[in-house]
Order: structure tokens, then sequence, then C-alpha cells
């Protein structure tokens, strides 16, 4: 059982008792009559045939309360696409399949650039974005739920909890961010323990008191891939096209929401999914690659706020995280103690010294190219430039799925 403590600036929505699973969809069922809600999977084609995804197909086939389902396949061939069509079309609903690697969405984003519209290379954050596109024009929704595909844990009760505060009027939230605990027999989420967490709070030492430290403070687990967000929401937020998409969503939400409309939620007792490399010694990749671009997302966003990101204060920080993150390893290592846990206290100094060496590498780059903004345009701007733009995806979409 959870705590119900409360945390930070936004509310916590724990899991306590025994989940009454059968009562929280029979109201989704009923809130859905007003709030239709829209699940995008974000996948590519080598995790479409992995053991987690076909468990997320088997637990879709009994939720009664979505809208629609849509599976945004990146880094995917034509066949790899042919295959993945006959295979959803086997399931007993209807999901559409936007191929942000196909040909006619190429198109498509040529006409982006072509009009000067930064959208970013092949991965999850484009994947992500032109998913949420697609919901937009096809206007049957007004909630957007997303979750990772890799969840070996995977059950209906994580998807109900995610949709719930997003699709119940009542509680009237307009962001919802899903947090659980990676523990099995020993602690997972190194990035969000590790590197993180003491990152913001070497920040705010440093800095004093920030509202958007603060706000990135208060989260559980902000590297969680699983949130629903309000269709309007949607429409006005920018998204990062690299490993920075989940903290630079939770920056365009606290500038686009008030607190209060912000929430996080206890998905699942356990969560497990799979485990990214850390790659110490090769910055293009991994946690370190990761660990970069999250770096540079939270430069950015401090500079929008108005801080000087000097020269000085990286060198600072540096050093700062170093201890504040070293302090913390010192804490997990005594709650895995008597927790009985095994712990590797090498492996964890040798994770935060990576990462230390990831915020030099992102220091140097944010130094040499302060202004770089590899936030895709949000969908308003994009109708802006291009007013017909969201009607020609649905067309290349709904042709792709013929």
């Amino acid at each position: 059982m959870s705590d119900f403590y409360q945390t930070g600036v936004v509310s916590t929505l724990h899991r306590l008792g025994k989940p009454n699973l059968e009562a929280v969809e029979a109201e989704l069922l009923e809130h859905a009559k007003h709030r239709p809600i829209a699940l995008i999977l974000p996948t590519t084609f080598s995790d479409f045939q992995g053991e987690a995804f076909k468990k997320i197909l088997e637990n879709l086939a009994r939720v009664k309360y979505l809208e629609e389902i849509v599976v945004v396949m990146n880094k995917t061939d034509t066949m790899e696409f042919r295959q993945a069509k006959k295979v959803l079309s086997e399931m007993p609903f209807k999901a559409q399949i936007v191929w942000s690697s196909g040909p006619r969405i190429g198109e498509l984003y040529k006409l982006l650039e072509k009009n000067e519209l930064f959208i970013g290379p092949d991965g999850k954050g484009r994947s992500v974005w032109i998913a949420m596109g697609y919901v937009i024009a096809t206007e049957r929704s007004e909630v957007i739920a997303l979750h990772d595909c890799d969840i070996l844990t995977y059950n209906r009760e994580l998807l109900a909890r995610l949709c719930y505060p997003s699709a119940n009027p009542n509680m009237g939230y307009e962001f919802c961010k899903g947090f659980y605990s990676r523990v099995t027999d020993r602690m997972f989420g190194r990035v969000t323990r590790l590197f993180f967490t003491p990152l913001i709070r070497a920040l705010e030492k440093i800095l004093g008191y920030l509202p958007i430290l603060v706000y990135f403070d208060s989260f559980r687990y902000p590297l969680s891939g699983e949130f629903s967000l309000d269709i309007d929401l949607a429409r006005v937020t920018r998204i990062p096209s690299d490993w920075g998409l989940e903290v630079g969503l939770l920056a365009e939400v606290h500038r686009n929401c008030v607190p209060r409309r912000i929430c996080q939620v206890d998905l699942m007792e356990c969560f497990e999914h799979k485990h990214q490399e850390l790659s110490e010694s090769d910055p293009s990749k991994g946690l370190l690659k990761m660990c970069v671009d999250i770096t540079k997302t939270i430069f950015r966003t401090l500079s929008t706020e108005g801080v000087i990101i000097s020269a000085g204060l990286l060198r600072t920080l540096e050093s700062t995280y170093l201890r504040t993150a070293q302090d913390t390893i010192k804490r997990y290592e005594d709650d895995a103690s008597i927790n009985q846990l095994y712990f590797d206290r090498h492996a964890e100094v040798s994770a935060v010294e990576a990462f230390c060496k990831g915020i030099k590498i992102a220091a140097k780059e944010f130094l040499e190219d302060p202004v770089s903004t590899p936030e895709i345009p949000n969908w308003n701007r994009v109708t802006s430039a291009i007013p017909d733009f969201l009607g020609k995806l649905r067309k290349a979409v709904e042709e792709d799925n013929r």
C-alpha cells in the first residue's frame, strides 16, 4: 500500500487499499460518453513483436471505454508495417496505425520543412507529436492517454488509473502524470534516482527558490512515459523530438496550466519494462544520451524563465550535482539494506560519474548554441501556417490503413 502524503505543488493521487478495477472502469465508461478517450501507443516493430506488446493487446481487448486506439510506429519498413496491420486486424477492437516513417506521412514532413517548421529526426518525440495530431484531426476524442509499449507487468488497472483523472469532469485535471515503483530484488530507475532528482535539487541549492524547479521536484517519477491530457492542451503543447520528451512536456504543461489542474497518479503496484544500457563511453546512445538531452532541455527551460546560464554556474552545478548525488546513493543503500534488497554501490557510483560526464557534455553544447530549439511546433502553429494540414494527415493515415 502506498502512503497518502501530499508533496510539492501538484496533486498526488495514491493507490490506497484494494483497488476496485470494475468500479473504476464502469465510471470511465460513463465519463467517456461526455469526454471520449483516445489511447496512443508509440512503438517500433521490434517492440510490436515483443511479449510486452502482446500482453497490452490482450488487455485492451477487454477495455470498453476507449473511443479510439492509435498505434504510432516509427523506424518501421513496408513489410513490417503490413505485418503490424495484419496483427491488429485480427484484434476484437479497431486500431489505426500512424506509420510515422511511411512515405505518405514522409511527404507531410517535407511540407512542414518547406514551411520552415522543425519536426526533428525519426524518434519517439516526433511519433508522439504526429499521433496527437491525428487524434486532433479525427475530432472524436476529448482526452488523450499515452503509455509505453515495453511494460512487462501491464494490466488494465494501469490504463484505467491513467485515464481516470483526465476523463472525470468532476476532478478538472488537464494533465495527469503516471508514477510507480520500479523495485524487484533491487532498485531500478537510475536516471530518475541518481540523475534527474539530484540535478534539480543541486539547481535549487544554487539558484534558490524557482517555481519551475519546485514543480519538477514535485513529481514522483518525472521521466515516466505514461500521461494523459486534455485535447485542448495537446493543441498548444510543444514537445522535444529527442530524449528530453518527458521533461520538455512537463515544462510546457507548467507553462500552459495552473498547478491545481495538474496531478500525478500511482498506476500500479509493480512496474517492470526493458532497461537501457548506461553506455558510459558513448554519449550518442543509452542512458548517457538520455542524460545529455534531458540536461539541455532543463537548461533551455531555465533560460526561458529568465535564468542566466553562465559558464561559472555550469561549473558550480557539476560539483554540486556530484555531492548531491553521492549523498543520494547513501540514502538508497540504507533503504535497500532495511528491505533486504540487492545493492551494487560500485554500479551506482559509476552511473553518477557517467551522468556527471553527461552534464559536462550538455553544458558545453548548450553554451555553444544556447538558443537551439529542438522542440516541435505546437499544433496551433502548424494549422496557422498550413490550414489544411490536419485534413491531409487524417487522409494519409486512412489511406495507409486501407
